[in-house]
């Protein structure tokens, strides 16, 4: 069981919803909510290499990249989609088994991917990433080497779908499932409703 002031948060390096939802993640935590970053891969079916991006254009993507904007985070496209099983199961890993890096982590690999434009689906840009915020990258290859690794991204989607997760980004927020990138006035709502009473 998680404590009463954790929120759960299912997140893919590949989703920009949720490279600006770092954000909405820095609301809870400044009302002292614990966030508890959960992996979930929304497109397993990209081949390894990636596949071509295709134009961002349209309202949403000028949405996306207000937003952004508002919250500081450079937007720049990335021309490929990668497969980010790799990425996902090092950082599940990192937070089972380094806690104390794994925000460090996960910023690192939304920076490569929509700051840098790094191709995240390459186990080696992973790795230089793990290794630069203080991971043992011995253990960190054992682990993707023998399945270990896997094993708890699988019991982090697995209790996403079990809980409904469809999509990401996605928060369990006081027992309310909350998907999609609400407004930051949602958000503060929220975790006032979260937050827990003295």
């Amino acid at each position: 069981m998680e404590p009463s002031n954790s929120v759960l948060h299912w997140f893919d390096f590949i989703c920009p919803f949720c490279y600006v939802g770092q954000q909405r993640n820095e609301i809870l935590e400044r009302r002292g909510l614990e966030v508890v970053h959960l992996p979930f891969q929304i497109h397993p079916e990209i081949p390894d290499g990636g596949v071509e991006a295709g134009p961002r254009t349209g309202p949403m993507y000028e949405a996306l990249e207000r937003e952004a904007a508002e919250a500081g985070l450079p937007l720049n496209w990335p021309r490929r989609l990668p497969n980010t099983r790799k990425a996902l199961t090092a950082a599940e890993w990192i937070r089972r088994s380094r806690p104390d890096v794994s925000g460090d982590f996960n910023r690192a690999l939304f920076a490569a991917r929509f700051e840098l434009g790094e191709d995240i689906g390459d186990r080696a840009v992973v790795e230089r990433h793990a290794a630069e915020v203080g991971v043992d990258l011995d253990a960190l290859r054992s682990a993707l080497d023998d399945g270990s690794a896997l094993a708890f991204l699988a019991e982090s989607e697995s209790l996403g779908a079990r809980l409904g997760v469809r999509a990401t980004p996605t928060w369990l927020i006081a027992g309310e499932l909350v998907s999609g990138l609400l407004p930051r006035q949602e958000f503060e709502r929220l975790a006032e409703k979260a937050t827990p009473r003295g």
